[in-house]
């Protein structure tokens, strides 16, 4: 009988070693989840992991940008438990994966913006055909969800019990001591908000900042 690997298939394959992140974790505000996620792994039941080297908090009600300001609606998941997957389409063609974070009713969370592949590439390269490296995979957010295969059926996931094959992991790896913050990408409102982190000078990342120029000797 050939593995079942969908949504719906009981997480049973364990690619790498690690602990599943608990629920305490995620119940705690966006700003402060956010930078303890990087160098987390996010796995799939199918072997597809990826270490996470880049995110950006969602603060709700305090947050103009996040999809929660306006406040609560039945469809928005980003305001259900701490620990779930919220999952939303944007720009007409990518979707988006986050993390919910704070308390039921909050509406906070922690974008997923890049991540490096560990193990499992030879599944998403099919799902990012314009991939031709590795870290052409996951570098963006909206290449992670492809390269993970998440849209609108993993909204609500729940990454504490993987009800739907997907979790995160803690391998034992700590979060860099020295990340990058700055503002997050792709937005209008709050712009000025230092809410994105990412591993200094990692490759896998969406955005990196231009290496200052090395000054020329006088002459």
């Amino acid at each position: 009988m050939p593995k079942q690997t969908g949504p719906d298939a009981p997480f049973t394959v364990q690619p790498v070693d690690g602990t599943r992140l608990p629920r305490a974790f995620y119940q705690r505000p966006s700003t402060v989840v956010a930078p303890e996620l990087l160098n987390k792994l996010l796995v799939r039941n199918d072997g597809r992991v990826a270490r996470i080297v880049e995110i950006e908090a969602y603060a709700g009600s305090d947050d103009p940008a996040a999809h929660s300001w306006r406040g609560m609606t039945a469809r928005n998941s980003m305001f259900g438990e701490a620990g779930h997957l919220y999952v939303y389409f944007t720009y007409g063609m990518h979707w988006g994966s986050n993390v919910v974070c704070g308390d039921v009713g909050e509406g906070v969370a922690v974008l997923l913006r890049a991540a490096a592949p560990v193990a499992g590439q030879e599944l998403m390269y099919p799902l990012r055909p314009a991939a031709r490296r590795d870290h052409d995979l996951a570098s963006g957010p909206g290449k992670l969800s492809q390269a993970f295969g998440l849209d609108r059926h993993f909204d609500g996931a729940d990454l504490v019990t993987a009800s739907h094959g997907i979790t995160i992991l803690d391998d034992g790896m700590a979060p860099p001591d020295d990340p990058v913050v700055g503002p997050r990408i792709g937005i209008t409102r709050a712009v000025d908000f230092p809410w994105r982190w990412h591993v200094r000078d990692h490759r896998h990342v969406s955005v990196r900042a231009p290496r200052a120029a090395t000054p020329k000797r006088p002459a």
